[in-house]
């Protein structure tokens, strides 16, 4: 893929693939871009959690968002942030449902994503292995069906799972006049479904080849996670020409602190320890909208999200048995 014409030149920390999985994410995302984002749809925000969801100012920081400041936008990463869960694996179990894969590739999957949750690591062999494995089921397969077939998964496994908090942070920007973006690792046909669900203007996702329209089984540089999201929003940022001194960005993990290290206004979201602390330490501000015991798990993330997949998996071979 030849370097993109609106990109000014920089110095790049990031590996060449990061910069190929974000530059391709950034013009995939333009691509599909609302003109116009329609207001939020969905459950109503619960009555009084306003003061805790939205991002009201103290008598000591002005408003934010600035209303009609067109130089800003804002940046969500998906998991965990604005939906509870992973959106690929919600999107595991709708193609699981639909007999696109095994009972065996099932939990090859889920332990996978379990043994990634609990080493708390990126091994690259590991990390290669379910990247394989992910991208094997979509081989051969049509983007337009899986496009089709994403819309269905979004009313079965993501839409009651939205956080109200995060919905009103994003609503704030919308409001003000400003652009938002969804910012994943999940497949960029995913994400762009999820965005539009909710009114948001776009989202920067991962972008798996497809010739003629149909999924050839390899990535465009690589999954867009960690230095590659912000490979993404450089990239979108100079494209839409905006400041991102003026941006904010929002996120529940530390693998994104080069996203939220990028822009102005960075916020920690129902943050793991990593983040917190880090969030602390350079007095970013910090939103939990979990319940009270979800929040004192912070410092122990992997088991819940091991359960997570675990029950996921065990309610889908229980489907699977009780079909037969």
């Amino acid at each position: 893929m030849a370097a993109l014409g609106w990109l000014p030149p920089r110095r790049r920390s990031a590996t060449a693939r990061s910069v190929l999985a974000g530059e391709a994410s950034a013009e995939a995302a333009r691509k599909t871009a609302l003109t116009e984002a329609p207001p939020l749809t969905g459950p109503e925000t619960e009555p009084g959690t306003r003061a805790e969801e939205g991002p009201e100012p103290t008598p000591e920081e002005p408003a934010f968002p600035v209303a009609g400041d067109d130089l800003a936008a804002a940046f969500f990463d998906l998991d965990n942030t604005v939906m509870q869960g992973a959106a690929i694996f919600h999107f595991g179990r709708g193609l699981y449902k639909r007999e696109f894969f095994r009972r065996r590739e099932l939990a090859r999957f889920a332990w996978q994503q379990a043994w990634f949750r609990l080493a708390g690591v990126e091994d690259p062999e590991h990390m290669q292995d379910a990247r394989d494995s992910a991208l094997s089921i979509v081989k051969g397969h049509k983007v337009s069906e899986l496009m089709s077939i994403g819309e269905e998964i979004y009313d079965e496994y993501m839409a009651e799972r939205i956080w109200p908090g995060t919905r009103a942070l994003a609503q704030a920007h919308l409001d003000a006049g400003q652009k938002v973006w969804l910012v994943t690792a999940a497949p960029v046909e995913t994400a762009t479904i999820i965005a539009r669900r909710l009114g948001l203007t776009g989202a920067l996702g991962t972008v798996a080849e497809s010739v003629e329209g149909v999924y050839t089984g390899r990535l465009v540089g690589e999954p867009l996670h960690g230095p590659a999201k912000a490979e993404a929003v450089r990239a979108l940022a100079a494209a839409e020409g905006l400041d991102l001194e003026r941006c904010a960005a929002y996120s529940d993990s530390h693998n994104d602190i080069p996203m939220l290290s990028l822009v102005g206004h960075p916020y920690a979201i129902n943050p793991d320890t990593k983040l917190r602390k880090h969030a602390r330490t350079n007095d970013w501000r910090l939103r939990d909208y979990r319940t009270g015991r979800k929040a004192v798990k912070v410092g122990v993330p992997a088991a819940a999200g091991v359960g997570a997949i675990a029950g996921g998996a065990a309610a889908a071979i229980a489907l699977h048995r009780r079909r037969k």
